[in-house]
């Protein structure tokens, strides 16, 4: 199979390109600044602000699916108007579609989300992920649009969570891992399989792709520090509830990704990061 993954050179997007090409799918990625790492993947420079760059880069791979991990973050431009015509693009050619959106579309007043709540963000970066999905379920009907929580890796790239421990922990930068700030940990390679066997088979909707284990920022970094042999006491602990840094009260506090109904119809087991993250790789 032709499969071609949006944003590519990604944290996400590189494990996804490795996976596809090591389970023999012909495999291109695209880049924003600079291309991947993964192997014997063409890379195409691609910025989905530009419609006539998407048609061209579909026309030139000719791909069967797409798979769209591309992160603008808040810019509108990028997560929600390049998303839609990514969608629109991979319809007019009639490839299937995977759009990875994010749990920043709840608000976090619900006990837990499963796939049929509606998205009620509550940061920019949420609206623009909330209007993708909007305008990628009408351009392509038939495209599944997954919902993903904080992504892990497994100690050899590290992701900008991991990161942020390893800092924390050697005293480079200033802050603090909260305690009232609760996400499903997802870990990387567990998400690209899953994905892919979405990518791969019929399946349609929204799906949610989360780890079962409900883990405050805190808790997770702990256990990051543990696998990675950092001293967890020197992680500072704070509210975020409580603190005084610009911005840092906007946005969801407690969201729950109920995967249960997605699990289901998997093959691909998603580890709770209790399991990842319990020894180094």
């Amino acid at each position: 199979m032709r499969i071609l993954i949006i944003g590519g050179s990604g944290f996400l997007g590189g494990e996804l390109a490795r996976r596809a090409r090591a389970a023999g799918h012909e495999t291109a990625a695209t880049y924003a600044t600079r291309p991947g790492t993964a192997p014997d993947v063409p890379w195409h420079a691609l910025d989905v602000r530009d419609p006539a760059q998407v048609t061209g880069v579909l026309a030139e791979v000719s791909p069967e699916v797409v798979v769209n991990a591309s992160s603008g973050q808040s810019d509108w431009a990028v997560t929600a108007e390049g998303a839609v015509r990514v969608a629109m693009a991979a319809t007019e050619r009639g490839c299937r579609l995977v759009h990875v959106s994010s749990d920043a579309v709840f608000s976090g007043d619900r006990d837990r989300y499963d796939e049929t709540c509606l998205p009620d963000p509550v940061t920019p970066y949420g609206a623009a992920k909330a209007a993708a999905e909007t305008g990628v379920r009408l351009s392509a009907p038939h495209a599944v649009v997954a919902r993903t929580s904080l992504i892990i890796g497994d100690g050899r790239a590290l992701s900008g969570h991991e990161r942020q421990v390893h800092d924390l922990a050697a005293g480079t930068v200033d802050g603090a891992l909260f305690t009232d700030v609760v996400r499903c940990p997802v870990q990387v390679g567990d998400l690209a399989a899953a994905l892919l066997e979405l990518a791969t088979s019929g399946e349609s909707g929204v799906r949610h792709l989360a780890g079962p284990d409900a883990l405050t920022r805190h808790e997770l970094g702990v256990l990051v520090a543990r696998r990675d042999g950092l001293d967890a006491s020197l992680l500072p602990a704070g509210r975020r509830a409580d603190a005084s840094l610009p911005g840092a009260r906007r946005g969801a506090m407690d969201v729950r990704l109920d995967c249960r109904v997605t699990r289901l119809g998997l093959r691909t087991r998603l580890r709770g990061a209790r399991e990842f993250l319990a020894e180094r790789a």
